[in-house]
């Protein structure tokens, strides 16, 4: 049975929305499939690739030269964030997911089998091909192994992210960066240098964002943006990797862990910084502890 095309829209492809452009493309591309006839098929195939192949290279060069221009890099950056540009620049591989999405996408896929057996895995980073995790659960009565859930991990990670080559298991302890609201500790030790006492951990309400401002003995005062993610603390400078405005009016979503800057909709991973909207862009970390009831935020 061979599907029949629709009739074409009267709309004008740029007022469509890109959920509409991508169903027409994939409901045209099932129609070539269906095609009966080896002459034709490979006649649409060859005119699908001579098509992709002129589509990209024109992208490349348009791609590149705004980005030689210190205006055009901005720019691209804006086009970036247009769902009908970045589609396209994601079918040509122009553009792609960053490693760290990548990981955390295929982590979902293996979550919930770790889970039934009691088990689960958190992506702390990446570095220089290799994906550090720490694991839970593994060795508690359940019947997966940490050897077990590791392999299972590593085998996901590498059939679905570019260029990850191994998988190394840290210590089940929060680092200083992002810190467990139900693991915290008291430290009696004078503070480090660098380190400067914030709020109170009462102030940090859950699912949250809040900008204080530091002021370090010796430097510069720093607007730092917390972010209270599901019980999880992560400080960041309180500037977007955009175009460097304050973040306190960002939107947070739990539901995914993003954070969605109010200025241009650059969205981010809400624990890591991580620009999900732009690869390579990151918000600037700044190293967390909880102390005496107290946030330690370091700032030099």
């Amino acid at each position: 049975m061979t599907t029949v095309a629709p009739p074409p829209s009267t709309v004008r492809p740029e007022d469509r929305d890109v959920e509409d452009l991508a169903k027409a493309l994939d409901d045209a591309l099932v129609g070539i499939d269906e095609l009966s006839d080896p002459a034709a098929q490979r006649a649409t195939a060859d005119l699908r690739r001579a098509l992709d192949d002129a589509h990209r290279a024109a992208l490349v060069h348009v791609v590149r030269r705004l980005r030689e221009d210190p205006r055009g890099k901005e720019l691209l950056f804006e086009l970036v964030d247009d769902p009908a540009v970045r589609m396209v620049l994601l079918m040509h591989e122009i553009v792609r997911p960053d490693p760290l999405t990548l990981a955390r996408r295929a982590l979902e896929q293996v979550r919930p089998q770790l889970q039934s057996h009691g088990g689960d895995v958190e992506l702390v980073r990446i570095e220089d091909g290799t994906a550090y995790v720490r694991l839970s659960g593994a060795c508690n009565g359940c019947s997966m192994s940490a050897v077990t859930m590791r392999n299972g991990v590593e085998q996901a990670l590498k059939a679905e992210v570019p260029g990850i080559v191994g998988v190394e298991v840290l210590p089940n302890e929060p680092g200083p960066a992002l810190i467990q609201l139900s693991e915290i500790g008291i430290r009696t030790a004078e503070p480090e240098k660098g380190w400067v006492r914030s709020e109170s951990l009462d102030a940090f309400d859950l699912d949250s964002l809040r900008a204080v401002d530091l002021a370090p003995a010796e430097g510069a005062a720093v607007s730092a943006l917390v972010v209270n993610l599901g019980g999880q603390l992560s400080a960041y400078v309180n500037q977007c990797a955009h175009l460097g405005m304050p973040l306190e009016g960002a939107e947070l979503d739990p539901s995914d862990g993003s954070l969605t800057c109010e200025w241009h909709g650059y969205c981010f991973d809400a624990l890591s910084g991580e620009c999900r909207t732009f690869p390579g862009a990151q918000l600037e970390q700044l190293p967390l502890r909880v102390e005496d009831g107290h946030v330690w935020i370091r700032v030099e």
